[in-house]
């Protein structure tokens, strides 16, 4: 064998080892107060980013983050009496849309026919998706609030996360007759 042979023969098995033993600080806690949100800790290697920085896609996350349990889940529509006569709201949870790093699913709060709010139920969570998550959910909401409708933009750097909270709130809103 050529001597340029055992040099990439070695250089590649060097190279694979290192890539096979690599792993991700896992330093990302779900928070209680922002919903299933993960909040990294301060300190911890991993710092979220500044909105005016552009992520990379998903496809840094790590493989093996661990999907967020629904906290809540109502089949059907549930209606609740705001305050006021015509101040009635109801709320509908979208279906959870699987995505190769975690479930993502909303809920909406509509009232007088039009989109009220929209809470994250579910996002990818820990390491780099937890990241991505928390960076990108309230720009969707925001995006679909202004919207009202299901028609959002994609947040760079979270394309997976975007086009599953957008068809989860698609869902809701088909399922409480918002067009």
């Amino acid at each position: 064998m050529p001597k340029r042979g055992i040099a990439a023969l070695g250089i590649t098995t060097v190279a694979l080892i290192l890539l096979l033993s690599f792993k991700t600080p896992d330093d990302v806690v779900p928070s209680r107060s922002t919903g299933n949100v993960a909040i990294v800790q301060p300190g911890s290697a991993a710092t979220p980013r500044p909105r005016s920085t552009a992520l990379p896609d998903a496809a840094d996350a790590p493989a093996a983050a661990t999907p967020a349990p629904a906290t809540k889940a109502p089949a059907t529509p549930a209606p609740t009496m705001g305050s006021g006569a015509d101040a009635e709201t109801t709320t509908v949870s979208g279906p959870a849309v699987s995505t190769r790093w975690g479930p993502v699913q909303v809920e909406i709060v509509v009232g007088n026919g039009r989109l009220q709010d929209v809470n994250a139920l579910q996002l990818p969570t820990g390491g780099r998706s937890g990241e991505i998550s928390q960076y990108s959910e309230p720009i969707l909401r925001e995006e679909a609030l202004q919207a009202q409708s299901a028609d959002i933009d994609t947040v760079s750097g979270a394309t997976y996360t975007s086009d599953a909270y957008s068809r989860s709130l698609q869902a809701a809103l088909d399922q409480a007759g918002i067009s």
